[in-house]
């Protein structure tokens, strides 16, 4: 793995502050406002989705993709939903509404995507509150995936022969395995199979006992398998890093409460330009740790990027 900061720097991070017991205890201290503003004062200006329909260059297959995004201020929150499933109205109920009641809206992206403008307004992946960036340089659809695929993959400390649990099939993240002869077991909701003709499992729990590291998808935020993963990690003290574009504020916030790393990517996401950007590690080098006084089936998953 290559270091991202020189020996001997020391970083302010996330992790170094209280890990809030479960991803219902993170609301509900944000309602209550322990985290900072009262979230009934701060309303949301701006909701829009992007959606994109993609093949790569080389790649047998495609996919689409769907992200519901809400701006607060400077921030962009945002929570990946499935192709279609998010009414027109939903979005435009979103507009205007403040913080708290999006919070407790009935669609789960709403609240994520709610959840993670409020942590990016309060906590931007600046170097101050832990995030060390990483560029990508600028190139083709393929070129950008793999790149970001790689700064994903240099989170992972795994030993030969050890196991990884993929949550969330991104055919460049596999091919990245690969290429350190990392073996993994893909894993996403929709089913299928690889790039390379290998069967996805349908059910990320169902796999857990079979592998030694955990690479999940912030996507799991959204349709409620990220706790049930970070239970498990913690318990066994396996590895847990989380790519993310869906929810990349909220997932920093349990780092030494089972999840070991992020990879952070807020809007606007590498895919939709070829110019140079940026993505945000946290944790790196880190091991999860309980903290102290701490306390949805299968995983799915962003789109294969």
């Amino acid at each position: 793995m290559s270091g991202a900061i020189g020996a001997g720097s020391v970083v302010p991070s996330l992790q170094d502050k209280a890990a809030p017991a479960s991803y219902d205890d993170l609301v509900s201290h944000v309602i209550a406002g322990r985290l900072g503003p009262d979230p009934r004062t701060l309303r949301i200006a701006v909701a829009f989705t992007t959606s994109q329909v993609v093949r790569h260059d080389g790649r047998r297959g495609g996919y689409r993709n769907e992200v519901l995004s809400l701006r607060l201020d400077r921030a962009v929150g945002s929570c990946a939903v499935e192709p279609g499933a998010l009414s027109e109205d939903a979005v435009h109920d979103c507009v205007g509404a403040d913080v708290a009641r999006l919070l407790e809206h009935p669609l789960t992206p709403v609240r994520v995507a709610a959840l993670d403008a409020y942590l990016m307004h309060v906590t931007p992946h600046t170097p101050e509150n832990g995030a060390l960036p990483r560029p990508l340089p600028a190139g083709s659809s393929l070129e950008k995936s793999r790149a970001r695929a790689k700064a994903v993959v240099e989170l992972l400390d795994v030993r030969p022969g050890r196991t990884v649990l993929v949550v969330g099939v991104v055919n460049s993240l596999l091919e990245a395995l690969r290429s350190r002869d990392v073996p993994y077991i893909p894993c996403d909701l929709k089913g299928g199979r690889t790039e390379w003709g290998e069967p996805i499992e349908t059910d990320a729990l169902a796999e857990l006992d079979r592998c030694d590291a955990v690479l999940a998808s912030g996507m799991t935020l959204g349709n409620g398998s990220f706790e049930p993963l970070r239970e498990h990690a913690l318990r066994t003290d396996k590895q847990l890093v989380m790519f993310a574009q869906t929810g990349s504020a909220v997932l920093p916030r349990f780092l030494g409460a089972g999840v070991s790393a992020v990879c952070a990517e807020p809007y606007p996401f590498f895919w939709l330009d070829g110019g140079p950007g940026v993505i945000h590690h946290y944790g790196h080098g880190h091991r999860s740790r309980r903290p102290s006084g701490s306390g949805h089936r299968d995983g799915c998953t962003e789109a294969a990027l």
